[in-house]
């Protein structure tokens, strides 16, 4: 498929798990692609493996507004239009509100939902002008809650809203705003997790089709989101889950 030929993408996080398998969805499909992320040697390898000519690896710490501009002004330097934004960075320190620290807290926000604002603030004028769409990757810890990780729930609880806000002011525009909210899924963020075989399990039980998802599952969600396939498609928080949201976390009965 080519359904995004001529077309350019940004995905922040781009050097690993769901943002490498994004981009490389993209690319594969046609598009241009911008990789950003905070380590440049991460991007960089993700990079040596698209068409050189539609890859732009662009250093970027969403946390800083500065740097975000710069992102896309070296977006527009090089390709000259955006038509896709693909909120992907994030961290989610684990613990209790009383064990975690204030420095996590503020990481965790400036990260998981300012670099989701400001990327979006400056996207959003760019996408105007090709009626162009946003897709935010949230969590279904965005849309519930999860134990020990407070912080990062109450970030992807308001990406989760801001998605629909953002929707509702700029579908008039032609720019359509969704998320996708994955639940447990195998990256670098999770892989301390897949190494416990009874952790694991607990989990596996919880999910209706007894497994989570692989990065390239949520990126064929992602892509579609952003195509002419899902032009009416506006303003959704889509969980990818295997069903967990259905089931409300419940394993199966014995």
């Amino acid at each position: 498929m080519d359904r995004f030929r001529d077309k350019v993408v940004i995905v922040t996080g781009a050097g690993s798990g769901i943002g490498e398998a994004t981009a490389r969805r993209f690319a594969a499909e046609g598009a241009s692609v911008v990789l950003a992320g905070r380590t440049a040697d991460k991007l960089e390898r993700v990079a040596r493996s698209l068409p050189a000519e539609r890859a732009l690896v662009c250093a970027t710490d969403v946390a800083r507004l500065d740097q975000v501009e710069r992102m896309m002004q070296a977006t527009l330097q090089r390709f000259g239009r955006l038509d896709v934004l693909v909120n992907n960075a994030g961290v989610a320190p684990e613990g209790y509100i009383t064990d975690a620290s204030v420095d996590d807290w503020k990481e965790v926000m400036a990260v998981d939902l300012d670099g989701v604002f400001y990327c979006c603030r400056c996207a959003i004028p760019e996408l105007k002008k090709t009626r162009g769409s946003i897709i935010n990757v949230s969590s279904v810890s965005g849309l519930g809650g999860d134990w020990r990780l407070s912080f990062y729930n109450a970030a992807k609880g308001a990406v989760t809203n801001f998605t629909r806000a953002l929707a509702m002011d700029h579908g008039i525009d032609g720019i359509r705003v969704n998320a996708v909210c994955p639940s447990l899924t195998r990256t670098p963020l999770t892989e301390d997790m897949y190494r416990e075989p009874e952790l694991m399990a607990k989990f596996n039980e919880r999910i209706p089709m007894g497994r989570g998802a692989e990065p390239e599952e949520v990126a064929d969600v992602i892509a579609f989101l952003a195509s002419h396939d899902a032009r009416f498609v506006n303003g959704v928080n889509l969980p990818i889950d295997g069903g967990l949201t259905a089931s409300n976390g419940q394993p199966p009965m014995s």
